[in-house]
Formats: structure tokens, sequence, C-alpha cells
């Protein structure tokens, strides 16, 4: 099918092959951030992929040179964010609740709310020349949302250090804090991704979806009990008139 010009094109795509379901973020124009066009075909290629009986294993990774930018901050700084800080508790919840294991493959930055994905994975490797960062604090923000996935899965003093400085650290602090399973030479990202979805589709499907809720419970547990909090705190921040000017600054320098 021919789209029209009016059309946007797809900016998550799903490939399954041989029981692992590929949902690759394609959006690389504005550096796969969260917008509300990806964030919605996001949800429902995770949602695919789970009711697909074929996939054992899911596989989230990214084109271009980053793998997830955080917010779509030229829509944060021009329309209310109330129902986009709620997507993103609920894209969260929806990858640490998926009945398949998820796997992420980072192949470049990440930054902000794109930790957020990362960290709801259950498994990430990421090559060794890719850079995290925390960046809300710089822009009046807080990384409100997004703590629900990280903050169980982090040291406590690290999370001081990278939530208020914003600082930037390299994919082997990444491992060593827990945002990241493993960091691996950049060349070796495939094999080690595919040696891993190897291991995964020797499980049973049963094992596999009792195994990954006994250990996510608490998890689904924590981002229930505190979503709406968390939504509505960084709502409030996106619209209040610190975080605009500094969006709007960000977004001018970058022009």
């Amino acid at each position: 099918m021919t789209e029209s010009p009016e059309t946007p094109a797809e900016l998550v795509h799903l490939d399954v092959v041989d029981g692992v379901a590929t949902i690759t973020l394609d959006s690389p124009a504005n550096r796969n951030a969260l917008s509300r066009q990806l964030v919605t075909e996001l949800f429902e290629a995770l949602h695919a992929a789970d009711k697909d009986t074929s996939v054992k294993a899911v596989v989230l990774q990214a084109t271009g040179t980053v793998f997830c930018s955080g917010a779509d901050l030229s829509e944060a700084a021009t329309v209310p964010m109330e129902e986009g800080t709620r997507g993103i508790v609920r894209l969260q919840r929806t990858i640490v609740a998926l009945t398949k294991p998820v796997v992420a493959k980072v192949q470049g930055p990440v930054r902000a709310g794109g930790l957020g994905l990362v960290a709801a994975a259950d498994i990430a490797i990421a090559a060794d020349t890719v850079s995290f960062a925390l960046t809300e604090v710089r822009l009046g923000l807080a990384p409100a949302a997004i703590s629900l996935s990280i903050l169980p899965r982090i040291d406590s003093r690290a999370a001081s250090r990278y939530f208020l400085t914003g600082d930037k650290f390299d994919a082997a602090e990444a491992a060593r804090i827990g945002i990241l399973t493993a960091a691996v030479p950049a060349d070796s990202l495939d094999d080690e991704v595919a040696a891993i979805t190897s291991s995964l589709l020797e499980g049973s499907p049963q094992g596999l979806r009792e195994t990954k809720r006994l250990m996510v419970r608490g998890l689904v547990e924590h981002i229930d009990a505190g979503g709406e909090e968390m939504a509505a705190l960084s709502a409030r921040l996106f619209g209040s008139d610190e975080a605009r000017e500094a969006m709007t600054a960000f977004l001018t320098r970058k022009k």
C-alpha cells in the first residue's frame, strides 16, 4: 500500500523470525525520541509480540546513531504532557509485565526517558561505546516517571549522583550500577544479543512466562503503586514556566 503524503511514516517496526520478535525504533531524524506516534506504535508492537504464540523472546533495538533521546521536547514544549507522562509509565509497565522476556540491544547513546526503556527490559546489552545521561535536572525537570523502573535496578549512591548532576556515564558504569546487564565491544553487540536470544529459545513458553512473572512481580507492584503520582509530577514539571523556558532554549540551540 502506498502512503499518502499526509500519512506519517511508520516509526516502529515489528519482525518475527524463528521465535524472536524484533521491535525496532526507527525515528533517527529526532534521535528516536519518545514522540506520541512512536510511543503509540511501540505499544502496538509490544502487544502484538506478546499475543504471538510463536514468539519466545523480544529484542528492542533502534536504527541510527542514537538508541533513544528521551521525551520529544518539540512536543513537550508546546502541548500538555499529562497523557504523555502516563504513557511513559504504561510503556515501562508493559515491557516489565510482558509475558515474554525483553532484551534491550543498545547501539547508541541513551538520554533521559530512554533509560526507562532500558531499565524496564529484562536483559540489557549495550556497546561499550554508548553513553548514558539523566539530563532532566538541567531542564527544570525530574526523572520522575522513569524512576519507577530505574530506581529499583540501581545503586542508591549512583542514583543520587546521576539523577542530581545530569552527568554522562559510560556503558561500563551503567553495567556496574545496574542499568545494564553487560557492556560489550561494539563489534560484538550483535553476536552477544544473538547468543542470549538463542539461550532464551531453549526455554519452554511456560517456563519463560512463569519465571519472568516471578522475577518482576515486585517491580510491577512498585510501578502500579507510584505510577499515577510520578506521571502527575512529570506532567506538572513539563508544564512549568521554568521547564518550558529551558526546553525552548535547548531547542533553539540545536537549530
